[in-house]
């Protein structure tokens, strides 16, 4: 042993020149193919969601815009399309397996029935596996896929949400008057901001997909629920265009049990507007029954007046006031109901293209 080492020292030493397989001896470097490899980033992943419901006419045209998109302004990144169809009862599913028999960033979810496109939407939402989720591009391409990129860019900027707002709307005047209308209320009662003229055609990062998997609601109004997340976030306007192919899906019905259920899912003011009203009302009932005594005594005296248009005014109207008042207990009574008996959001028939 060199007598100017110590022993501990010494033995160190002595090991590293035993042999190759000692620990601590660096391997042969790799060649430089090899160490570019691993010094280059994984690609991020970005995850489309469609809700689909019969649309044979669409889903094709969807697919192609979407694709376009990303391999033509998005090449830096992977992609994956969700479309979750809910029964459809012509040939879109026929022609979505198609699709995705030669595509498997085509992913489908299909329902055992039709279930609702919000919450078939949201059960697409929550199977994405990207860093961001563009939710959710409708197949009639009212939302144009074309501003992916600037939502994309806004997203690399930091922000979290990026939603699109609909300062045009391709549509009839009274149509689009009652939405603007419907989001300024929603905006107006509930208990945080939710920007008005939004859909849900919005990007959102990997966070926010995961603080919405938190809330188990029942019938999701996505928007309010995002909106409820907070984080960072930003909107970019665009027109809506009108549908050019197949029937338009929202039926009068469906728009009122969605607007609905978006007025009563974040807020209880219309709960405190019906107790108000109620306040007033019998306020006034008293003070219309002074009136009356009042007339009684020193207008027609001694002659008793019939006041049956009065009683069956007064009948009608404080019908119509208490089934009104009952009708907005019911919903909320209804929300209640269904939210605690845990039923399913959907049921699947199948999944294809999932690993």
């Amino acid at each position: 042993a060199n007598p100017g080492v110590p022993k501990r020292r010494a033995r160190s030493v002595a090991r590293n020149r035993s042999g190759p397989c000692v620990r601590g001896i660096r391997s042969a470097p790799r060649g430089r193919e090899n160490q570019e490899e691993d010094t280059m980033p994984a690609k991020k992943r970005i995850s489309v969601v469609s809700a689909v419901w019969n649309e044979e006419e669409n889903v094709i045209p969807c697919y192609e815009a979407v694709r376009k998109v990303f391999e033509e302004q998005l090449p830096q990144y992977e992609y994956e399309h969700i479309f979750c169809d809910n029964a459809s009862t012509d040939r879109t599913l026929e022609l979505l397996k198609e699709i995705a028999r030669r595509d498997k960033r085509v992913k489908i979810i299909a329902n055992s029935r039709n279930f609702g496109a919000a919450r078939s939407a949201f059960n697409g939402l929550m199977s994405a596996r990207g860093d961001a989720v563009v939710f959710s591009i409708s197949a009639d391409l009212q939302d144009p896929p074309s501003l992916i990129p600037e939502f994309v860019k806004k997203w690399e900027e930091g922000y979290e949400v990026v939603y699109g707002i609909r300062k045009e709307r391709e549509e009839n005047f009274l149509l689009s008057g009652m939405r603007k209308l419907y989001y300024r209320v929603v905006q107006r009662f509930s208990d945080f901001p939710i920007p008005a003229d939004v859909g849900d055609f919005q990007l959102l990062d990997r966070v926010i997909v995961e603080a919405l998997r938190q809330m188990e609601d029942h019938y999701p109004y996505t928007r309010g629920m995002i909106a409820q997340c907070g984080f960072k976030s930003v909107g970019i306007d665009y027109r809506h265009l009108k549908r050019e192919r197949g029937e338009a899906k929202g039926k009068f019905y469906v728009l009122i049990d969605m607007g609905l259920n978006g007025l009563i899912s974040f807020t209880n003011v219309p709960l405190r507007v019906c107790m108000l009203a109620g306040l007033v009302i019998a306020a006034l009932s008293l003070l219309f029954v002074f009136v009356q005594l009042a007339l009684l005594l020193f207008v027609s005296r001694g002659s008793s007046p019939p006041g049956i248009p009065t009683l069956i005014i007064a009948l009608f109207f404080f019908s119509g006031v208490q089934l009104f008042f009952l009708g907005f207990l019911g919903e909320y009574i209804s929300a209640i109901h269904f939210q605690v008996r845990k039923r399913p959001m959907v049921i699947e028939r199948e999944r294809i293209n999932f690993e």
